[in-house]
């Protein structure tokens, strides 16, 4: 039996199921609500069957025809739209009886959140085929795209994923859709290596722009400009791609960014970073089919609470279990954790749908769930593979698109990064490292640790700010007014700012930092990095010796530091361990080599951000046993990546077979863009 037999046959099934959960939903509901009435069972059949028809038929029609195109809207309307069609099969079916609006919306969102619950957990999509027909329907109301025979191309970046973690997820089938395509020999699956640090931001401008120069962490200071970088902040995005870009990106010829840091010279952008105050970017269009699904704001709703509920259930999971390393999970932790792996992959799912029906060549978009919860629990812990796994009914959902896109479609699977587990520096030696730095320099000496609790709340300021951006075009709308009189106090410059950064921005601009500490202290991961702000240039490994006697040698005395990097005035660049030295410029080594367990490709990685302009005075690379690949990141986070050590250095790329790859070993992500810009060309006009 061919694919797309199964696929129907797979189809028929689910609806089978659905159609059997509703029935029962029925007769529940009908015993709850007075208001609704049925003489007999077949008049149960044929209500249902009404409801089904005006949903598929004339639902979409009415909604487009009947009010303002904003998604909220659209949302509210959905429901009304829902009670409207079992209100009007009461008037045409004899022996249903409705006696009042209130319990035909009870109804419908009964039936729906049954149907939610029960697909899940019997892993029946009751979105799937009926869903992409829906949206074609939408758009041809709309745009009226060409068909074409020029394949296109979309670039499904799972973020944080290593590749040995996939391979595993793909041997104990967690991942049936990406397995399903190398079994097939359609498509191949090889790691890359990423460069240091091993990020997003690096390596996306990389993938994207084609250059990565001088981001040599997520966080970093500029003493030129006195200024803290943070890749996650919008305006900081924004000047990394401007002064990255040569206008020659990844998706420059008629591409799209979704969801991701930097736009890749696109000239169409929907929560990406660097483009989020770009108005001519986004297009409201981009949000109607979510909102014009059949339940599909129920569906998201329940779907977030359910997350919810996912997350407290596998933090007290690890209490009671004693589940080692861990670290707290409250707060408004399990809030963001909802928002990117639910809302946030819904809405680039549908996006992408949108996208390919349109027939868009070139689409890139990051789906950021896994990464947010692998931080938190682990990265092979259950719920970060169940995180997967829904990602991969996703995938599953695209494909069964492909019969109703403009054109045909590519699928390019990848990652920007792995991860590294492992306890956190602070579980295993009871001190940060801004402790440990300000331990080893003299008393008189102010140190400040630079702090990283807003990162969390960067995907989910940029998703707020393009909804409301797109959600509300015009602010006389009662809507409008209600979701910006929401908005405004936690607005600056233009943009929806969650978490600790807001109070800052509104204190201090977006200029300079007011930092007045002598030594300054970041992480990024299991990297760190630290700042002599009294120096305007890089201060040297013999300065640093010089003002700061037993800094050096107590950081690479102490266990859980497996080396830095400083600069030398008389020997160049230096990566240095508490059992040798490793110079390198020449490759020379004394006593034992601090970088033997950190890969063959470790001296070239260091070397390169060595010559960062903005390079800290000493970067510190935790250690890394490789027994156990566990390293000890300087933030708390159970899996990290930003330094060298494991599996943090090791993505993957998954891509069409017969596609030629020139190299069999790609290292570095501006190698990566050769390679995918290449297999662009070949693709035609």
């Amino acid at each position: 039996m061919d694919k797309k037999k199964m696929r129907h046959v797979s189809w028929n099934l689910r609806l089978l199921y659905m159609w059997a959960i509703l029935f029962i939903t029925t007769g529940i509901l009908v015993i709850l609500l007075t208001g609704i009435r049925f003489e007999k069972v077949t008049t149960a059949i044929v209500t249902l069957a009404a409801i089904a028809m005006f949903n598929a038929w004339f639902r979409p029609i009415l909604i487009t025809m009947a009010i303002p195109p904003t998604p909220t809207i659209f949302g509210i309307t959905s429901l009304l739209v829902n009670g409207l069609s079992l209100w009007i099969a009461n008037q045409i079916i004899p022996g249903l009886m409705v006696t009042d609006l209130l319990s035909s919306l009870l109804f419908i969102f009964g039936t729906t959140t049954i149907n939610i619950i029960f697909s899940d957990l019997f892993a029946v999509d009751d979105d799937d085929s009926y869903y992409a027909h829906l949206v074609y329907q939408i758009v041809q109301l709309g745009k009226k795209p060409l068909k074409t025979d020029v394949p296109g191309v979309l670039f499904l970046e799972i973020d944080g994923l290593s590749e040995p973690v996939l391979r595993r997820a793909i041997h104990d089938g967690r991942v049936p859709t990406l397995a399903r395509w190398l079994e097939t020999g359609n498509h191949r699956l090889v790691g890359w290596e990423c460069d240091l640090s091993s990020q997003t931001s690096a390596s996306q401008a990389g993938i994207l722009l084609g250059n990565n120069f001088d981001i040599p962490a997520f966080r970093w200071y500029e003493k030129d400009n006195k200024k803290r970088m943070v890749s996650n902040r919008p305006l900081d995005t924004a000047e990394l791609e401007r002064r990255l870009s040569s206008g020659d990106g990844l998706l420059v010829e008629q591409g799209a960014s979704r969801s991701n840091l930097f736009s890749g010279d696109a000239p169409m952008a929907i929560f990406t970073f660097s483009t989020i105050t770009d108005l001519a970017k986004g297009s409201k269009q981009d949000f109607y089919p979510l909102f014009m699904g059949p339940y599909n704001s129920f569906r998201l709703a329940l779907l977030f609470l359910l997350d919810l509920l996912s997350e407290f259930r596998a933090a007290r999971h690890q209490r009671t279990h004693d589940e080692n390393p861990r670290i707290h999970r409250g707060g408004y932790y399990p809030l963001l954790r909802a928002v990117t792996t639910v809302l946030m992959r819904d809405l680039s799912i549908h996006i992408l749908i949108g996208d390919m029906i349109e027939g868009i060549p070139y689409v890139y978009a990051t789906f950021v769930g896994y990464d947010e919860v692998a931080h938190h629990s682990g990265v092979e812990r259950p719920d970060a593979i169940d995180v997967l796994q829904k990602l991969d009914e996703q995938f599953d959902r695209l494909e069964g698109v492909l019969d109703l896109a403009a054109r045909p479609y590519h699928f390019v699977v990848l990652s920007d990064h792995g991860q590294s587990q492992g306890a956190t520096f602070k579980q295993r030696y009871g001190q940060t490292l801004e402790e440990l730095v300000r331990a080893l320099v003299s008393i008189e000496h102010s140190v400040e640790s630079i702090e990283s609790d807003e990162a969390g709340w960067g995907n989910v300021s940029v998703f707020l700010t393009d909804l409301l951006r797109d959600v509300v075009p015009d602010s006389n709308q009662f809507a409008a007014r209600l979701l910006r009189r929401f908005a405004k106090p936690r607005m600056v410059f233009e943009q929806v700012i969650l978490g600790p950064y807001r109070d800052f921005l509104k204190q201090f601009g977006d200029t300079s930092d007011p930092i007045a500490a002598e030594v300054i202290v970041m992480a990024s991961g299991n990297l760190g990095l630290i700042y002599f702000t009294d120096w305007q240039e890089r201060m040297s490994y013999e300065q640093i010796n010089e003002a700061f006697p037993d800094l050096i040698s107590g950081l690479t005395r102490h266990e859980g530091i497996g080396f830095l990097l400083v600069l030398s005035d008389e020997h160049g660049p230096l990566a240095i361990g508490s059992e040798g030295i490793h110079y390198l410029e020449s490759g020379q080594v004394t006593g034992n080599d601090p970088l033997a367990h950190f890969g063959p490709n470790a001296a070239m990685h260091i070397r390169r951000t060595s010559a960062f302009p903005h390079v800290a005075d000493i970067m510190v690379n935790s250690f890394y046993d490789p027994k156990t690949e566990e390293v000890a990141a300087f933030e708390e986070l159970v899996g990290s990546h930003g330094g060298l050590g494991g599996n943090q250095s090791k993505p993957f790329l998954m891509f069409p077979a017969e596609w030629e790859l020139k190299d069999e070993n790609i290292i570095g992500a501006s190698e990566l863009h050769k390679q995918l810009k290449y297999w662009m060309s070949q693709l035609g006009p």
